[in-house]
Parts: structure tokens; sequence; C-alpha cells
């Protein structure tokens, strides 16, 4: 084990997931949020549509933090030393208000071939059950794919609203307490959600998907960043780190990315694609 301890590996083995993890200092993880906070302000207000997706592709400090030495050791004591980051999500709930997070299964609508993909949900704030922390039912990885109903809720911060589409047993929740710079693991297949914010303070979250490099996508063309080891199998794109926040070549690639990804997470919906990124 690299950084995970045995008693950890069995707990996301056995309860598909395991925290806190500690990864970086409270210090750090108030400077990331300074630098996406002082992105929200030149553009006039809070991240929208596709900037909240694959963020890394765009921003050179959130490209770091998909390669972090420390969080790369949690997940290879998963998954093994060759991986890809196959995308990023920003979680963010606005103080006192109505977003949240349906009950679903992250695994639902991606195409990935295995379900050996975890999620490290990195906390930018504070995280609890008094701002809608995320909320995790124990062994419900073991179960199989779910089905799922679109609700398309305009609150709901998932792609399409999707739910479960039978009832989960929410007294069995349990909340993933965070402080600022902690992270949860969390397996693709294990039933989860989260409240909204009722607090006076935003909940942020960066929710990191790493894959082996053995998953492939099955339901069309798609890319990844190579971020530890090596790709004998190349069934990604291989994405390039951004050489400059926002740079113009690194907006159009995104943006391509973005449209292509939505056709794979939107599929059988009406929905075309994510709303772009404009370049500094």
């Amino acid at each position: 084990m690299k950084l995970l301890s045995d008693a950890q590996v069995r707990q996301y083995q056995e309860e598909g997931y395991v925290a806190p993890i500690r990864v970086m200092s409270e210090a750090q993880a108030a400077h990331l949020r300074e630098r996406l906070e002082a992105v929200e302000c030149g553009q006039g207000g809070p991240l929208q549509g596709s900037m909240r997706h694959k963020s890394h592709l765009l921003f050179t400090w959130l490209s770091e933090l998909v390669h972090n030495a420390t969080i790369l050791d949690a997940v290879e004591d998963l998954y093994g030393p060759n991986l890809l980051c196959w995308t990023t999500n920003f979680f963010i709930k606005e103080a006192r208000h109505p977003a949240f997070v349906s009950w679903h299964q992250d695994s639902t609508y991606w195409g990935l071939s295995s379900p050996d993909v975890v999620t490290a949900w990195v906390a930018l704030s504070h995280s609890n059950a008094s701002n809608g922390a995320m909320e995790v039912i124990p062994g419900s990885h073991r179960l199989d794919q779910l089905a799922h109903r679109d609700t398309f809720s305009a609150d709901n911060l998932l792609t399409r609203g999707q739910e479960i589409a039978v009832d989960v047993d929410a007294k069995s929740a349990q909340v993933i307490t965070l402080q600022p710079g902690e992270l949860s693991l969390h397996h693709v297949r294990i039933v989860h959600g989260s409240s909204p914010n009722p607090s006076p303070q935003r909940r942020i979250g960066f929710a990191i998907r790493y894959i082996p490099t053995r998953v492939r996508q099955l339901q069309g063309e798609d890319s990844a960043t190579l971020v530890r080891g090596v790709d004998e199998f190349r069934s990604f794109e291989h994405e390039p780190r951004p050489r400059q926040d926002m740079d113009p070549q690194a907006v159009a690639l995104h943006q391509a990315i973005a449209q292509r990804n939505a056709r794979i997470l939107y599929k059988g919906t009406a929905v075309q694609g994510f709303d772009a990124p404009k370049p500094a």
C-alpha cells in the first residue's frame, strides 16, 4: 500500500467508500478555492455548463490537482499503477440554495466497460450535514446497475436529473463529513446523493473520476488524461495538459470534448450538449 491502510482498502471493497483521507493542507485547499472564485469573479458569476465538466483541461491548477501524487497513491492502492483521469466535475452548492443531488449510481449513463471506476471527491470547503454533504448507502456498490428515471429537475446537479427508480432506504445512509483538503473515495456503483444547502456558506467539491487503463468506452469515441503509469490499451484518446489557464487552444479542445461526451451522457434525450466556455 502506498497510502491507504489494509483496513481502508477492505472498507472500500466491502462498503464501497472510504473517508476522510487528508491529501492537502487546509491552506492549500483554501488557495485552490481562491483560484476558483477568482475565475468566477472574472466571469461575473458561478461556473456554469461545461465549465464544471472536465475543468482540468482548462485550468493549470486543476490539472495539477488531478495529477496530485497523494491522491494517485490512494487510487493506485485500489486499482493499480496505470491510471487515467476520465473526467472531472465541480459540485458546488451555493449558500441557502435548493440545489441537490438525487439518489443515483454514477455508472448509469457513463458507457464504460466495467465498474472499475472510483471518484475522488475533493473538498475545497467544509462539507457536512449542515450544508448538504454527500450521503452514501454502504454496501450498495455490490448491487447490479439499477434502473433510473430522468427528471431534468432545474435544481438537480446531475446531468439528466437522474434518480433511482426504486425506493432507497435513506435510514441506512452515511454522511461523508470532510474538512477542506480531505477527500472521499467512492465506487461507481454505490448509491449516493445529497440534500440542499440551507447554510450561509458555499459547499464546494471537485469530483475526479479515475479508471485503470484497461477500462473502455462502449458508447462512442472518448478521451482521458493519463495521470500515472503507462497505457498499453490506448482505448481513450490522450488529453494534453493546459499550458495556461483558458488558453484558446485548450478552450477549443475542451468544447469539442464536452460536446462529444454530451452525446454519450445525454444519449436517448433531446439534449444536444453543454454550454461553451469563452476563452480569456
